[in-house]
């Protein structure tokens, strides 16, 4: 196989492809058996007849396509690796001479991964920041705690106060007309929480159980449905029941029931030490964000628009899914807050821009600082989401291994991991 490339844009290139005559020929061999079981012939059973009776009868140019299907990707790929380039779609394929016997010549124009050019990534300032824990975070836990561990009891007599459960029927309208989505029945609400609207939950405040009242709130100028949006609203609201939390008491026969521990002070110890690991990891984290998004910002990119596209579709991808895990299919989200699927897209265009271009540069620095994955580091990894799951390493492997064999997303991971590791080595906290 004989091959040219020349880079004809900053990010697009045309690869030339010659395939010896030989390889077409023996694709060519593989596509007549393939299409040859799917025909009859008469005076031949299915499968049987001989190539020059096929080629008589449907002519050889009827066996092109599938032997372009079974030749060119092989060659497209040994060119690649040949000319050392890195694709990020997928090829315009051009075929410039098909004709048995002879080789076939092709070309394919390629999107090439960018050239990044780098700037300042050495010595790189952030700002520092002590992520400090107080008594009023440690106390505000333990009643976190407490929270989790309350028992619902259902209000005979009395008015709701924030924190309360009321189960309740509402129906919303708007300049009287009911809108879609403004009713339910049995819903639950904890008053205090802000799920709802605001100023709904606030007129809550004092009703009792069988009470009907009659609310009215604006939805705000950006409420995400349109229709909505700026609009006053009457709820009609009949509550059914109001359900209290009671709190167990904060002592030692509390924390025995919760924990291994024996004593509130030996809890209190603990979820300090736990609390500060956390606020490192913060601050950990609140510098690395900065001297990404610095180094990211000295440095210049000319982005392919497919690989924004394709982080688009995968932000919206994972969008979805959360979606479906409560119960709503992104089409019907799209219909309810009244957005076109090109709205949505550009929704998530200016983080999917952001994201593309930091993995970029992080590759650039990797790159020119010779920072590489070792196998010892993927096995780590591969054992530490083991200890992590609480699985056998091996069914680990092959769970990672079924969605991605090469393990290339574990390997990118540690890559980026390693990188951010190095510019934070080598800056400067003021």
């Amino acid at each position: 196989m004989a091959m040219k490339w020349e880079k004809v844009e900053p990010n697009t290139g045309v690869i030339e492809v010659e395939v010896a005559a030989e390889r077409f020929s023996a694709a060519l061999d593989q596509a007549f058996k393939k299409v040859v079981r799917t025909i009859t012939i008469p005076g031949f059973r299915k499968g049987k007849a001989p190539r020059k009776v096929f080629e008589s009868r449907y002519g050889v140019q009827s066996l092109y396509q599938d032997a372009l299907d079974i030749v060119v990707p092989g060659a497209y790929s040994d060119a690649v690796m040949e000319a050392q380039i890195e694709p990020v779609d997928r090829p315009k394929i051009d075929v410039l001479q098909i004709e048995a016997g002879k080789p076939l010549l092709f070309k394919a124009t390629v999107t090439l991964k960018p050239e990044v050019e780098l700037g300042d990534y050495i010595n790189v300032s952030y700002e520092d920041k002590t992520f400090a824990i107080t008594d009023d975070m440690l106390n505000a836990e333990l009643q976190r705690l407490r929270s989790g561990h309350s028992e619902l009891h259902v209000l005979e007599d009395g008015e709701a106060e924030s924190g309360d459960l009321v189960v309740m029927d509402f129906v919303g309208s708007v300049n009287g007309e009911e809108f879609e989505g403004g009713e339910a029945e049995n819903y639950q609400l904890e008053i205090g929480s802000n799920t709802f609207v605001p100023g709904f939950e606030d007129q809550l405040m004092g009703i009792k159980a069988g009470e009907d009242r009659e609310i009215t709130i604006t939805f705000p100028e950006e409420y995400h449905v349109k229709s909505l949006a700026g609009q006053e609203a009457v709820f009609k609201i009949h509550i059914h029941d109001i359900k209290r939390k009671v709190l167990p008491e904060l002592d030692d026969e509390f924390v025995k029931d919760i924990s291994e521990f024996e004593t509130l002070d030996e809890l209190k110890a603990d979820l300090r030490v736990q609390m500060e690991k956390e606020a490192e990891r913060q601050r950990e984290q609140y510098i690395e964000d900065q001297l990404v998004a610095k180094v990211v910002e000295n440095a210049t990119v000319n982005i392919p628009s497919v690989m924004i596209e394709e982080e688009i579709t995968m932000q919206l991808n994972e969008f979805g899914s959360r979606l479906e895990q409560q119960g709503i299919p992104l089409d019907a989200y799209r219909e309810f807050t009244g957005t076109t699927e090109e709205e949505l897209r550009d929704q998530f265009r200016a983080e999917a821009e952001r994201r593309v271009k930091s993995a970029l540069v992080l590759d650039a620095v990797a790159k020119n600082e010779g920072i590489v994955v070792t196998l010892e580091e993927v096995e780590q990894e591969l054992r530490n989401m083991a200890l992590t799951a609480g699985l056998d390493i091996d069914r680990v492997r092959q769970i990672v291994g079924q969605n991605d064999p090469n393990l290339m997303g574990i390997k990118r991971h540690i890559l980026t991991h390693k990188t951010v590791h190095f510019l934070v080595e080598h800056s400067t906290g003021v």
